[in-house]
């Protein structure tokens, strides 16, 4: 007996009939989500999307003596407004150009390694690979005691999403079948 699996796109809910034409799209940012999602719709849902799109510009604010940035997406012609000496375009392409970005928020600096001691259990979003819940299970309290000290949530054995997270199942297991210290 044979299978056959029939795609939907996810958009319009119809039958995809070539597999092969499936428009993956990523989802980075919206309100709705936390971390990006990928769904699959057919191109001829697609038409409208170019026509719709938004010229935008992505960028940090540093303030002098503040250690944190400031994101900001503007429209293109917004954004080009702000220059009412020389263009805009005159502007950047003058401009000095940034070796390193300061913050995550641009997509080019450095990934943290979540799978270290340094880094495992802090608060993020997306998934938690397997050598980080390792590293978890492995070091609760130590991992705790830094993430206190860093001024960070601690992971709590009694919050499901942690646990979940992490994979603490047995150690939630192991410490209430301790009993409790006198």
């Amino acid at each position: 007996m044979g299978q056959r699996v029939i795609k939907f796109s996810d958009l319009s809910g119809k039958n995809i009939e070539n597999e092969d034409e499936v428009v993956r799209i990523v989802v980075t940012q919206h309100p709705d989500i936390e971390a990006p999602v990928e769904i699959e719709a057919m191109p001829e849902e697609l038409t409208d999307v170019d026509d719709n799109a938004l010229d935008l510009v992505t960028f940090e604010l540093h303030y002098p003596g503040e250690g944190e940035t400031e994101s900001v997406i503007m429209e293109v012609d917004a954004f080009n407004k702000l220059a009412t000496d020389t263009p805009m375009g005159e502007v950047l392409k003058a401009a000095r150009k940034v070796t390193r970005v300061p913050s995550q928020s641009a997509g080019t600096a450095k990934k943290v390694n979540y799978a270290t001691l340094e880094h495992a259990g802090k608060p993020k979003k997306g998934k938690t690979s397997d050598e980080e819940k390792k590293i978890v299970q492995e070091n609760f309290d130590a991992i705790n005691e830094r993430l206190k000290a860093d001024g960070m949530r601690t992971i709590d054995l009694d919050n499901e999403d942690h646990v979940s997270r992490y994979g603490l199942e047995d150690l939630v297991a192991e410490r209430k079948a301790k009993p409790a210290k006198k």
